[in-house]
Protein backbone atom coordinates (compact mmCIF):
# COMPACT_ATOMS: atom_id res chain seq x y z
CA UNK A 1 0.00 0.00 0.00
CA UNK A 2 3.11 2.14 0.94
CA UNK A 3 4.39 1.84 -2.85
CA UNK A 4 0.82 2.83 -4.34
CA UNK A 5 0.28 5.87 -2.11
CA UNK A 6 3.82 7.37 -3.10
CA UNK A 7 3.43 6.35 -6.99
CA UNK A 8 0.05 8.42 -6.35
CA UNK A 9 1.57 10.90 -4.60
CA UNK A 10 4.67 11.29 -7.18
CA UNK A 11 1.80 11.86 -9.81
CA UNK A 12 -0.59 14.42 -8.00
CA UNK A 13 1.89 16.76 -5.98
CA UNK A 14 3.29 17.68 -9.42
CA UNK A 15 -0.25 18.10 -11.17
CA UNK A 16 -1.39 20.03 -8.04
CA UNK A 17 1.60 22.50 -8.41
CA UNK A 18 1.03 23.02 -11.88
CA UNK A 19 -2.52 23.92 -11.47
CA UNK A 20 -2.11 26.21 -8.63
CA UNK A 21 -0.05 28.04 -11.33
CA UNK A 22 -2.76 27.92 -13.56
CA UNK A 23 -4.78 29.17 -12.06
CA UNK A 24 -3.08 32.03 -10.49
CA UNK A 25 -2.46 32.97 -14.08
CA UNK A 26 -6.15 32.11 -15.15
CA UNK A 27 -7.27 34.32 -12.46
CA UNK A 28 -5.37 37.05 -13.12
CA UNK A 29 -6.27 37.25 -17.24
CA UNK A 30 -9.62 36.74 -16.00
CA UNK A 31 -9.54 40.15 -13.69
CA UNK A 32 -8.10 41.84 -16.73
CA UNK A 33 -11.77 40.94 -18.93
CA UNK A 34 -13.12 43.09 -16.47
CA UNK A 35 -11.33 46.11 -17.22
CA UNK A 36 -12.74 45.72 -20.98
CA UNK A 37 -15.48 48.09 -22.12
CA UNK A 38 -18.75 46.43 -22.02
CA UNK A 39 -19.32 46.00 -25.75
CA UNK A 40 -16.42 44.32 -26.45
CA UNK A 41 -17.02 41.99 -23.22
CA UNK A 42 -17.85 38.52 -24.04
CA UNK A 43 -21.30 38.42 -23.05
CA UNK A 44 -22.11 41.44 -25.13
CA UNK A 45 -20.42 39.29 -28.47
CA UNK A 46 -22.50 36.39 -27.69
CA UNK A 47 -25.68 37.90 -26.87
CA UNK A 48 -26.12 35.90 -23.70
CA UNK A 49 -24.23 35.62 -20.26
CA UNK A 50 -22.71 32.11 -20.13
CA UNK A 51 -21.52 30.57 -16.82
CA UNK A 52 -18.02 30.42 -16.19
CA UNK A 53 -17.02 31.68 -20.49
CA UNK A 54 -14.70 34.25 -19.05
CA UNK A 55 -12.78 31.84 -17.14
CA UNK A 56 -12.67 29.09 -20.34
CA UNK A 57 -11.53 32.06 -22.24
CA UNK A 58 -9.17 33.06 -19.61
CA UNK A 59 -7.58 29.56 -19.23
CA UNK A 60 -7.81 29.26 -23.51
CA UNK A 61 -5.91 32.63 -23.45
CA UNK A 62 -3.15 31.66 -21.03
CA UNK A 63 -2.73 27.86 -23.08
CA UNK A 64 -2.07 30.04 -26.24
CA UNK A 65 -0.09 32.88 -24.94
CA UNK A 66 2.56 30.03 -23.46
CA UNK A 67 2.40 27.73 -26.46
CA UNK A 68 3.05 30.83 -28.93
CA UNK A 69 6.04 32.16 -26.66
CA UNK A 70 7.48 28.80 -26.76
CA UNK A 71 7.14 28.13 -30.46
CA UNK A 72 8.79 31.73 -31.07
CA UNK A 73 11.26 31.25 -28.40
CA UNK A 74 12.61 28.23 -30.18
CA UNK A 75 13.63 29.58 -33.15
CA UNK A 76 16.44 31.94 -34.19
CA UNK A 77 14.79 34.80 -34.60
CA UNK A 78 13.08 34.31 -31.11
CA UNK A 79 16.35 33.40 -29.10
CA UNK A 80 17.82 36.81 -30.39
CA UNK A 81 14.31 38.41 -29.36
CA UNK A 82 14.58 37.02 -26.20
CA UNK A 83 18.66 38.22 -25.66
CA UNK A 84 17.69 41.74 -26.61
CA UNK A 85 15.05 41.23 -23.73
CA UNK A 86 17.54 40.36 -21.03
CA UNK A 87 20.23 42.71 -22.15
CA UNK A 88 17.64 45.69 -21.22
CA UNK A 89 16.54 44.17 -18.01
CA UNK A 90 20.22 44.13 -17.38
CA UNK A 91 20.31 47.74 -17.61
CA UNK A 92 17.71 47.88 -14.54
CA UNK A 93 19.21 47.82 -11.55
CA UNK A 94 16.17 46.34 -9.32
CA UNK A 95 15.05 43.95 -12.16
CA UNK A 96 18.21 42.32 -13.20
CA UNK A 97 18.93 41.16 -9.88
CA UNK A 98 15.18 39.34 -9.41
CA UNK A 99 14.74 38.42 -13.24
CA UNK A 100 18.17 36.41 -13.31
CA UNK A 101 17.99 35.05 -10.14
CA UNK A 102 13.87 33.71 -10.89
CA UNK A 103 15.56 32.81 -14.03
CA UNK A 104 18.11 30.73 -12.18
CA UNK A 105 15.56 29.14 -10.05
CA UNK A 106 13.44 28.47 -13.19
CA UNK A 107 15.66 27.03 -15.41
CA UNK A 108 16.94 24.58 -12.39
CA UNK A 109 13.89 23.46 -12.05
CA UNK A 110 12.43 22.42 -15.60
CA UNK A 111 15.92 21.60 -17.25
CA UNK A 112 16.86 18.25 -17.21
CA UNK A 113 20.90 19.35 -16.73
CA UNK A 114 20.20 20.73 -13.27
CA UNK A 115 23.37 23.36 -13.74
CA UNK A 116 22.28 25.80 -11.01
CA UNK A 117 21.65 23.05 -8.37
CA UNK A 118 25.64 22.17 -7.90
CA UNK A 119 25.06 19.69 -4.55
CA UNK A 120 22.34 18.57 -2.40
CA UNK A 121 23.23 19.51 1.19
CA UNK A 122 21.94 20.05 4.68
CA UNK A 123 21.49 22.64 6.60
CA UNK A 124 20.27 23.89 11.06
CA UNK A 125 17.31 26.18 9.18
CA UNK A 126 15.41 27.91 11.00
CA UNK A 127 16.79 27.60 14.08
CA UNK A 128 19.66 25.31 15.59
CA UNK A 129 18.04 22.61 16.58
CA UNK A 130 16.60 21.21 13.23
CA UNK A 131 17.85 20.43 9.68
CA UNK A 132 17.04 21.20 6.07
CA UNK A 133 17.46 19.87 2.85
CA UNK A 134 18.78 22.87 0.70
CA UNK A 135 20.88 23.06 -2.51
CA UNK A 136 24.39 24.43 -2.66
CA UNK A 137 24.68 27.19 -5.59
CA UNK A 138 27.54 28.62 -5.12
CA UNK A 139 30.74 29.90 -2.72
CA UNK A 140 30.64 33.82 -2.10
CA UNK A 141 33.57 35.88 -2.83
CA UNK A 142 34.80 39.06 -3.17
CA UNK A 143 33.50 41.63 -1.37
CA UNK A 144 31.56 39.62 1.35
CA UNK A 145 34.89 37.20 1.54
CA UNK A 146 36.95 40.36 2.59
CA UNK A 147 34.34 41.57 5.06
CA UNK A 148 33.63 38.16 6.60
CA UNK A 149 36.97 36.48 6.96
CA UNK A 150 35.35 33.11 5.95
CA UNK A 151 34.32 31.10 3.17
CA UNK A 152 30.48 31.04 3.02
CA UNK A 153 28.74 29.04 1.13
CA UNK A 154 25.50 29.99 -0.91
CA UNK A 155 22.81 28.16 -0.62
CA UNK A 156 18.68 27.92 -1.74
CA UNK A 157 16.25 26.33 0.64
CA UNK A 158 13.08 25.31 -1.03
CA UNK A 159 9.25 25.60 0.39
CA UNK A 160 7.71 21.95 -0.53
CA UNK A 161 5.34 21.82 -1.60
CA UNK A 162 6.01 24.58 -3.76
CA UNK A 163 10.21 24.36 -4.77
CA UNK A 164 10.35 28.00 -6.74
CA UNK A 165 9.76 29.96 -3.89
CA UNK A 166 12.30 29.56 -0.75
CA UNK A 167 15.10 31.14 1.26
CA UNK A 168 18.67 32.34 0.11
CA UNK A 169 21.06 32.14 2.87
CA UNK A 170 24.80 31.91 3.14
CA UNK A 171 26.24 29.45 5.90
CA UNK A 172 30.02 29.06 7.03
CA UNK A 173 31.55 26.26 5.04
CA UNK A 174 31.60 23.84 8.03
CA UNK A 175 28.07 24.49 8.84
CA UNK A 176 27.22 22.68 5.72
CA UNK A 177 26.87 18.82 4.92
CA UNK A 178 26.85 17.52 1.83
CA UNK A 179 24.63 14.69 0.63
CA UNK A 180 25.72 12.18 -2.02
CA UNK A 181 21.69 12.30 -3.14
CA UNK A 182 21.03 14.04 -6.69
CA UNK A 183 19.57 17.32 -6.97
CA UNK A 184 16.41 15.17 -8.77
CA UNK A 185 16.65 12.72 -5.64
CA UNK A 186 16.93 16.16 -3.51
CA UNK A 187 13.64 17.66 -5.40
CA UNK A 188 11.36 14.32 -5.12
CA UNK A 189 12.03 14.48 -1.41
CA UNK A 190 10.93 18.33 -1.20
CA UNK A 191 8.04 17.73 -3.68
CA UNK A 192 6.60 14.61 -1.64
CA UNK A 193 7.33 16.31 2.02
CA UNK A 194 9.76 13.75 2.56
CA UNK A 195 7.33 10.96 2.42
CA UNK A 196 9.86 9.99 -1.19
CA UNK A 197 13.64 8.95 0.17
CA UNK A 198 16.19 8.31 -2.08
CA UNK A 199 17.86 5.13 -1.09
CA UNK A 200 21.51 5.00 0.15
CA UNK A 201 24.33 5.07 -3.10
CA UNK A 202 26.54 2.42 -3.35
CA UNK A 203 30.18 3.28 -2.13
CA UNK A 204 31.22 2.89 -5.42
CA UNK A 205 29.06 5.41 -6.86
CA UNK A 206 29.19 7.89 -4.52
CA UNK A 207 32.77 8.01 -4.89
CA UNK A 208 32.52 8.74 -8.66
CA UNK A 209 29.54 10.95 -8.00
CA UNK A 210 29.81 14.84 -9.32
CA UNK A 211 32.81 16.95 -7.64
CA UNK A 212 31.05 20.31 -6.42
Amino acid sequence: MRRYFIAGLLVWVPLGITALIIETMVNLTYGLLLYLPPAVRPETFFGVHIPALGVVLSAAGVFLVVLVTGMVMTNIFGKQLLRLGERLLERIPLVRGVYGAVKQVTETLFSSSGKSFRKVVLVRYPHPGSWSIAFLTGVAGGEIRRKTGKELINVFIPTTPNPTSGFFLMFPREDVIELDMSVDDGLKMLLSVGVVVPGEKSPARAATGPAA
